[in-house]
């Protein structure tokens, strides 16, 4: 018989041992569960658990009158797929069906079907689907012809106003447009992008198998705040007008671009703004494909020689500085010599001694040339005081108007690098200086509403909130301002080409004409070089009642006149013309009428009052009023018929082009 093994001593030695091992274990399970319980669940909840940001409501963007709705923000669906939870002959079967009921076709049919076609766990399939759409989805869902499918609801602004031209929404370049990301992308979009997100609500959720969030578990970790409305300064009815104005300019001119913008003279206020070609915001996914360029708006965002126009600054120069009168004469000798090469007139002929106010009015180079020169008792005095005057109003720097991407243009210091006789020349005439409408716009409505620089602005309201009134700096006194509105009038008043194109019976109206060459680098071998018979026009004015109360900036980009010699460009839709156009635009929208006696102003405000318009600047330039029953000669929006007529016993008033050579004669 076998001696026994299972000795007393042993059983008690293995006994402790398990009550030890048990009595640890029991000890660190009490530890884990709470000592540490709320750091393991943690560390639990942090595999699990998702942080979700939930975009809130943005805001609703309005025209000045609150009621016109430009942008808003509607509820859309995303479809969402998880594959991987079909085997893939399910995942076919239910990729066709979708198809079928999305009524999708070619590339958008293919792209579907390869997203579903995968062990994905989480693929979006569709975006911005409408409410019928979804609807049919759903009922797919419940009746099991299709699976593995699912709807999120996804926001989508949308852009409700139809543009003045084809192919485009409303203000689009003003507006800007919202990426599927949520931000604001150009435009008011991108400038207020803050205002009209908000703050994103925070939600804590678990993950589901597939990672994706399960709603019925989330916790808010951060409430959110809404999205703010947006109050424009945009007229939505002018704003359409002035739209449908460039459209038929840029469709007739042949043209690369048309600009303009409509602007309170004296708040700054941007009452219109727009560029054709435009888009269509709510198909921004498809201009960003084919021309993303387009969603730059040249009103701030690119510069280019404004030619002439900028003959008013040399005037304002030389007017602040005594150095001439409206009537002082000077000789329009054709061509001047200076040291670095030669100026001439665009049409190569002289026309002797004339005012000074005929020679802004008929656009004379050798003219400002010759008061260029005369600014200071130096050239380098002469220069200093014509930069100074640009920067006084706003060239060179950006305006600093409410608008995403604005640029600052081109304007060369002389005490930087130092000009010669010929720079300046040039620089008198616009060229060696490049701008961007809107600093043309805001230069010309200093010289209108009583000597103050303005802040532009197209947003008024966030909120019920009233933003205050952007700064106003006075740089120029009253006195100087009403004898610019004077020669503006006389440009358009004693030059017949222009009044029988710009007059508009029983108003105010006055402005200067510009026409530039255009450079393209990639010419002659990439050198560069000026386009041949292609030009940028440009014109500025301004239109009222009694004193300017529309400022008017429009801008005709690589036009290619129909007639073209020294001198003579001629565009079945001149500047002058679409200027016209859109100010009878402004008349009718605005509901500005014309001069009769019972409409004449009280006194106007007090020069030391910023942006207020000179009193008197309709009997000063001895405008007559018209009798009661008279009213404008067309209706708002008429246009002439039939090309410009020219006069072979007159001279038609000459742009700044061509530019002229260098070094020598030709």
């Amino acid at each position: 018989m076998l001696g026994r093994t299972d000795h007393r001593r042993r059983l008690l030695v293995v006994l402790a041992a398990v009550l030890l091992v048990a009595g640890a274990a029991s000890v660190r399970a009490a530890q884990w569960q709470v000592v540490e319980r709320g750091r393991l669940v943690a560390l639990a909840e942090q595999q699990t658990t998702v942080r979700v940001e939930e975009r809130m409501q943005r805001g609703t963007i309005y025209d000045r009158t609150g009621t016109v709705v430009l942008a808003t923000t509607v509820d859309r669906d995303r479809l969402v797929g998880s594959p991987a939870q079909l085997r893939p002959a399910e995942r076919a079967a239910v990729a066709d069906e979708l198809v079928r009921m999305l009524g999708l076709a070619d590339e958008d049919a293919t792209r579907l079907r390869d997203r579903f076609t995968t062990d994905a766990g989480y693929v979006v399939l569709r975006t911005g689907l409408d409410r019928e759409t979804s609807d049919r989805i759903r009922d797919g869902l419940a009746q099991g012809s299709i699976a593995g499918v699912s709807l999120e609801p996804q926001p989508e602004r949308v852009y409700p106003q139809t543009g003045g031209g084809r192919g485009s929404t409303l203000a689009a370049h003003v507006l800007g447009f919202v990426n599927q990301d949520g931000i604001g992308q150009y435009g008011v979009e991108a400038y207020y992008q803050d205002a009209l997100a908000g703050s994103p609500r925070v939600l804590d959720t678990q993950r589901d198998v597939t990672g994706r969030p399960m709603w019925d578990t989330a916790r808010v970790r951060e409430p959110g705040v809404p999205g703010s409305d947006l109050r424009l300064t945009i007229d939505a009815s002018l704003q359409l007008r002035l739209e449908q104005e460039l459209y038929a300019a840029w469709v007739a001119n042949g043209a690369r671009s048309v600009s303009g913008v409509v602007l309170d003279p004296r708040t700054g206020e941007v009452l219109a703004e727009a560029t054709y070609p435009s888009y269509d915001g709510n198909d921004y996914s498809r201009v960003a494909t084919e021309d993303p360029g387009r969603f730059l708006d040249p009103v701030v965002s690119a510069v280019y020689e404004p030619g002439s126009v900028a003959k008013m600054l040399l005037a304002a120069a030389a007017y602040e500085r005594k150095k001439v009168t409206a009537k002082t004469r000077i000789n329009d000798s054709g061509v001047l010599k200076v040291a670095g090469g030669r100026v001439y007139d665009a049409d190569h002929r002289a026309k002797g001694m004339i005012t000074f106010q005929d020679v802004v009015a008929y656009s004379r180079n050798v003219g400002v040339s010759r008061v260029a020169l005369k600014l200071g008792p130096t050239l380098r005095a002469s220069a200093a005081a014509l930069y100074q005057t640009w920067t006084k109003f706003g060239i060179g720097s950006r305006t600093g108007v409410d608008l995403a991407f604005e640029v600052a243009g081109l304007a060369r210091d002389p005490a930087v690098r130092r000009w010669t006789e010929l720079d300046l020349a040039n620089a008198s005439f616009g060229q060696g200086v490049a701008v961007t409408p809107m600093q043309l716009a805001v230069a010309y409505a200093a010289m209108v509403n009583g000597g103050y620089r303005v802040t532009p602005r197209v947003v008024t309201a966030i909120g019920d909130r009233e933003l205050p009134k952007p700064p106003q700096e006075r740089v120029i006194t009253e006195a100087l301002s009403k004898q610019l509105i004077s020669l503006m009038h006389h440009v358009v008043e004693d030059v017949e080409y222009y009044r029988e194109k710009t007059d508009i019976h029983g108003y105010l109206v006055g402005g200067k004409t510009g026409t530039a060459e255009v450079w393209d680098p990639t010419l002659n071998g990439g050198r560069g070089a000026f386009k041949r018979n292609v030009f940028d026009f440009s014109f500025v004015g301004y239109v009222g009642q009694w004193q300017p109360d529309v400022l008017i900036a429009v801008s005709i980009f690589d036009g290619r006149p129909k007639i073209y010699g020294q001198g003579q460009m001629e565009l079945p839709i001149q500047s002058f013309d679409l200027f016209r156009r859109v100010a009878q635009d402004a008349i009718s929208v605005l509901g500005i009428p014309p001069r009769l006696p019972e409409n004449k102003p009280s006194p106007s405000p007090s020069a030391s009052t910023p942006g207020a318009t000179p009193a008197g600047v309709s009997e000063a330039l001895g405008v007559p009023t018209v009798p009661e029953t008279a009213g404008p000669s067309a209706s708002p929006g008429a246009t002439d018929g039939g090309r410009v007529r020219w006069s072979k016993d007159k001279e038609v008033p000459a742009g700044s082009t061509p530019r002229p050579e260098r070094t020598a004669a030709p």
